[in-house]
């Protein structure tokens, strides 16, 4: 079961809204949190069984464009902020979403790798000594 985003802006998966957000297809100011918060909670109300591998990779990545978003929204103002994770020298937050979203691939990536060596390794038997 996999969540999709529902917005007026985007419809479609939350990882490929990111990966727009990050080729600066769709712009990080027309996401509506408050609506994309409030559709997740549902999402998760929804659910049978609460699947906490796939409920907890969704909330990193809405946490991740809310943190993305309320850093640009924010007016910087020299010396005013001296909070090493608010730096007004820092880099970019969508360079960190870029970071954050290589990351997310290979984890992926991996884990599919994983799952296909676990399937391969279910078909081999071996005779004992």
């Amino acid at each position: 079961m996999s969540y999709e985003v529902k917005l007026d802006a985007f419809t479609g998966p939350l990882d490929l809204l990111l990966h727009l957000i990050h080729r600066l297809e769709i712009d990080i100011y027309d996401i509506p949190m408050a609506e994309l918060t409030a559709q997740y909670i549902d999402h998760i109300h929804a659910m049978q069984e609460l699947e906490l591998n796939e409920a907890s990779e969704y909330l990193v990545m809405a946490a991740t464009l809310l943190a993305i978003k309320s850093r640009m929204l924010l007016p910087i103002h020299e010396g005013e902020m001296e909070d090493a994770e608010f730096e007004v020298d820092g880099p970019d937050p969508r360079e960190e979403l870029v970071n954050k979203l290589i990351e997310y691939k290979r984890y992926k990536e991996a884990a599919y790798e994983l799952k296909n060596l676990e399937s391969d390794r279910a078909l081999v038997f071996t005779r004992p000594p």
